[in-house]
């Protein structure tokens, strides 16, 4: 741990982007002791996200800079705030990018995770006082999504953390709380994928591998993985992908392609791209009738969605998918426990574990297509 400072400050190395696409500095950062309902965290393990990436590069969205990244982590609290009364010091958390009070509408409904109080934000601060946390020189540093785990440590609402098993591995359940868990819930709870069916994928990073792996677990019959990509090929299979179609193998739209290997369409169909025009797609490969479209993949360019009324009046559906439909506090540990009793695969999805200080190659890896998941090795 590093010097303490008055008033519960601590200093920190944490990893700073200072401007969209530069590389990120390794800086001493001052980090503020946790304010009232807020929890610090001594992060363990952080993995790269590719909306870390894509808010990085600033492609969608007005850059916020200088910022802290990272939000797919664990970690052990060291301090708590005021009126804290769920976690202790020492207790092993996730963090969590969307947060659940259990006390709003959508929280208290049972029909959505999209608090009203906790969910996404945008804007680079706290959700309690829309302040920052991090200081360098003086200077406010911004978060991202709340969480900013490409720290040492860091101070998060106790909102977005929810405490799991002591005994699960911090470096691989990381995973959980963000890529892995939405996937498999876009197949589970979003999709409610039946036994049987037949399910096209639209890109096989690890949000689209986990929700092949949902689909392969519920009994699907045919599970087709869509990638550019020729060497996702075999990593697909162990997933559950059964076809693996390249679209740039054929001179056809690849809709036509998936609705002639399907006999008509299929029963679910999954975009995990962030590509709006490949939603359009998704929706064509899908069945008349029953077909279910479910879109995850957080646009680079372009948000809006262009599709013809006929698609729907034929009776598909689209639907969209945050984290996957799950409630974080009240549905993660449940997935972890999963994973301890081996009945959900996550280790499968780490292809490189890089210490903090290589963390550009981590942005690198991704950028080129070259990792599914990179786990970020705190210093100890």
């Amino acid at each position: 741990m590093s010097s303490p400072q008055p008033a519960g400050v601590i200093t920190c190395k944490a990893a700073v982007a200072w401007g969209a696409g530069e590389a990120l500095v390794i800086e001493e950062v001052e980090l503020s002791p946790p304010q009232p309902l807020e929890i610090r965290i001594k992060v363990v393990c952080t993995s790269l996200c590719r909306s870390d990436l894509t808010a990085w590069q600033s492609l969608t969205s007005t850059p916020i800079f200088p910022r802290i990244f990272g939000h797919e982590a664990a970690g052990i609290v060291e301090s708590v705030g005021e009126g804290v009364s769920e976690f202790g010091v020492g207790d092993h958390v996730l963090t969590l990018f969307t947060g659940e009070c259990k006390t709003c509408r959508h929280c208290t409904s049972g029909k959505s995770n999209i608090c009203q109080v906790l969910g996404l934000e945008r804007r680079g601060v706290m959700h309690s006082d829309q302040g920052t946390r991090f200081m360098v020189k003086g200077r406010p540093i911004y978060h991202y999504c709340a969480v900013s785990s490409f720290s040492e440590y860091t101070v998060v609402h106790s909102g977005c953390a929810v405490k799991v098993s002591s005994i699960a591995p911090l470096e691989k359940i990381c995973l959980l709380s963000c890529g892995v868990a939405a996937g498999l819930g876009a197949a589970w709870k979003v999709a409610d994928i039946a036994g049987g069916s037949t399910v096209v994928i639209f890109g096989l990073g690890t949000v689209g591998l986990a929700v092949a792996q949902g689909a392969k677990i519920r009994g699907a019959s045919q599970i087709i993985g869509v990638d550019t990509n020729p060497e996702k090929k075999e990593k697909a299979k162990i997933f559950g992908v059964t076809d693996f179609i390249n679209p740039n193998d054929y001179d056809e739209p690849i809709q036509q392609v998936v609705k002639r290997v399907t006999s008509g369409g299929a029963d679910y169909s999954f975009e995990c791209i962030g590509d709006t025009g490949m939603i359009t797609a998704a929706l064509q490969s899908c069945c008349d009738g029953w077909g279910v479209t479910v879109t995850l993949g957080v646009p680079k360019v372009k948000p809006e969605i262009t599709a013809h009324y006929a698609l729907f009046l034929t009776g598909r559906t689209l639907r969209g998918s945050l984290f996957g439909g799950w409630k974080p506090k009240s549905d993660l540990p449940s997935l972890v426990d999963m994973y301890l009793r081996e009945e959900i695969q996550v280790d499968e999805f780490i292809t490189h574990n890089l210490s903090f200080e290589e963390i550009n190659r981590a942005f690198d890896l991704m950028a080129e297509g070259k990792c599914l998941r990179c786990v970020i090795h705190m210093p100890k």
